[in-house]
């Protein structure tokens, strides 16, 4: 099994990096792996932690329409160059949290995602560097307020609720290109998204380097790369899973926004 790194919040409150270990338990590091965080003696006991999302990005670098079949299912045309946005680092949440269904929208769809945690500094890249700019992997759902998108014409809103960026569960460090991505509704088959890695319209290598031409990606930086065909609303009360083979499986459920916020 590929080493799973994650960052957990203790039942005393702190925060820490660690590995995860096949018998749960986790050992601390000293800082972000992506920052050179070597392996301490403290190790937590499953009981002693709980999972939060693997990193805590400045910035959300998302991508859209980066699959044709995605594309030709929203009414257009693959573009040219990435088609870019950004989500607020305040939508994010972890595996297990509840999606908020925001009372402004009436129709919530998933994005089940590929995610990159970008290791290093990055500006003004190459695509051969880009590889080695790419630090690991996660889970992410671009949870998305279809009708507002619709209705604002750009995208802040509708990708940028509270709760609208599950990341996780953890970290790998390699991923083949020929990985499937599912997202599962309520644990119903057939999957409403299943599609290779390799469909992407641009690969991740082209993403970093395209983006960091436009700005700079800061070490635990997070890029989305784009979402396959299939999407579809989600209902409150609903459990989405999207699962990428060799990382894992995000699951979270939609709740309902709360009268008294």
């Amino acid at each position: 099994m590929a080493q799973r790194y994650v960052r957990v919040k203790t039942t005393s409150g702190q925060i820490y990096y660690g590995k995860l270990q096949l018998n749960r338990t986790v050992g601390i590091l000293d800082a972000p792996p992506w920052l050179n965080g070597k392996i301490t003696d403290q190790v937590l006991n499953e009981s002693e932690y709980h999972l939060l999302a693997p990193c805590a990005p400045s910035k959300i670098v998302a991508v859209g329409k980066n699959y044709a079949a995605h594309a030709a299912e929203m009414g257009g045309d693959v573009p040219k160059e990435p088609l870019i946005f950004l989500k607020p680092s305040s939508a994010v949440i972890a595996h297990g949290q509840k999606i908020i269904y925001p009372k402004q929208s009436q129709r919530v769809d998933f994005e089940g995602e590929l995610a990159l945690i970008i290791g290093d500094r990055t500006k003004k890249c190459t695509v051969e560097e880009a590889h080695g700019k790419i630090w690991g992997y996660t889970i992410a759902n671009d949870v998305t307020a279809r009708d507002l998108q619709k209705k604002d014409g750009q995208w802040t809103r509708a990708k940028g609720f509270d709760t609208f960026c599950p990341l996780g569960p953890w970290i790998v460090r390699e991923l083949t290109s020929e990985a499937k991505l599912k997202t599962i509704v309520n644990e119903e088959y057939p999957p409403k998204q299943c599609s290779l890695l390799s469909n992407m319209v641009f690969s991740p290598e082209e993403l970093v380097a395209y983006i960091s031409q436009i700005m700079t990606l800061l070490p635990g930086d997070v890029i989305l790369t784009g979402t396959p065909e299939g999407i579809a609303p989600l209902k409150i009360g609903d459990t989405v899973t999207v699962e990428i083979e060799s990382i894992g499986m995000l699951t979270n459920e939609v709740e309902a926004s709360p009268d008294i916020e």
